[in-house]
């Protein structure tokens, strides 16, 4: 009863790895690569555990944070990553309310019959997080379970986290995080109609509104469009993988205040209003900034532009090794 769904057969008697797993970063991969050897040694499938929505949403949702990821781009990350099969948690009170021996007993042995699992050194488990990894430990060894504690992955000595994660982007960051994700941090929002100023400048945009994850701090942002929903007509085609300058923040020049979220698309006039559109950031530009006049603007947009379009012509992979070794 604790499951989003009925949990597959093949997903039970395996190696388990349970948590948040938000943003799927490059320590989450370095996680699920153990697991994956830990399930082949006890001959099962490796199985993610995670919650939907996050227990803090629940517990505590004054202080609950957006996430990295939206929870089905996540499931699929994990997939992406080497995990045969994502079991999603419901965190209901019920599920919160269970001691760390209630959690162990019917949800790692007995809905999942686990055979093994991997966790971090400061994973707690159970009503008011009493249970931690020697007790988690201890109870693997009464059940004959294999029980391994995951190898820290380290980016330039700095131990790799959501939350490391999420200061880089709250910072304006975006390469940094990026190379700590492995693959380009990611929004979508849908489109809503704005003050269409930018269609008035010769740079319309696309305002984008109830926006799931985090939202970078202020700032112009070379980024492209990986997906829109709903579009028919081939626009989905016309518009998916082109560049945009995004914006974030309000636009002192013109004395608003307001934070928005506008990208500019290049290359590309339609109607996207209504549609959720989801981007993949690639690289900060610059600050918000107020200009003198408006034409003082319009130069600085142009170079926004051009300054997009080398970063999308550039080589932007991501290797585990940029930034720093991994500890092994």
């Amino acid at each position: 009863m604790f499951f989003s769904q009925s949990i597959p057969s093949g997903a039970k008697g395996g190696a388990i790895a349970i948590g948040n797993f938000d943003g799927v970063h490059r320590g989450h991969r370095q996680l699920l690569a153990q697991l994956r050897a830990l399930a082949n040694q006890v001959g099962g499938a490796a199985v993610v555990v995670t919650f939907d929505p996050p227990p803090l949403r629940i517990l505590r949702p004054e202080i609950a944070l957006k996430p990295l990821t939206t929870h089905d781009a996540k499931c699929n990350l994990l997939i992406s990553a080497g995990a045969d099969f994502v079991v999603t948690l419901k965190s209901s009170n019920d599920l919160l309310q269970l001691s760390a021996d209630e959690f162990f007993e019917q949800v790692i042995v007995g809905a999942l019959e686990a055979k093994g699992i991997v966790e971090g050194a400061n994973f707690r488990f159970g009503k008011n997080r009493q249970g931690d990894i020697e007790y988690l430990q201890k109870r693997c060894t009464e059940h004959g379970l294999r029980s391994e504690i995951a190898v820290a992955a380290l980016d330039s000595g700095e131990w790799i986290s959501s939350t490391r994660i999420r200061k880089e982007i709250e910072s304006g960051r975006i390469q940094s995080a990026n190379q700590l994700l492995l693959q380009p941090y990611k929004l979508e929002g849908k489109v809503v109609t704005g003050a269409q100023r930018g269609r008035t400048l010769g740079f319309p945009t696309a305002n984008l509104d109830a926006i799931p994850v985090l939202v970078p701090s202020q700032g112009v942002y070379a980024a492209r469009v990986t997906r829109v929903d709903g579009l028919q007509n081939g626009t989905v085609k016309s518009v998916e993988q082109k560049l945009v300058a995004l914006h974030i923040g309000p636009n002192p020049t013109f004395g608003e205040d307001a934070k928005k979220v506008e990208a500019h698309i290049l290359d590309f006039h339609g109607d996207l209003y209504g549609e959720t559109i989801e981007l993949e950031l690639l690289s900060e530009i610059r600050g918000v900034q107020k200009f003198p006049s408006k034409e003082a603007l319009l130069a600085q947009l142009k170079q926004d532009i051009q300054r997009t379009r080398e970063i999308g012509s550039m080589d932007l992979s991501f290797s585990s090794h940029s930034q720093g070794q991994e500890s092994r």
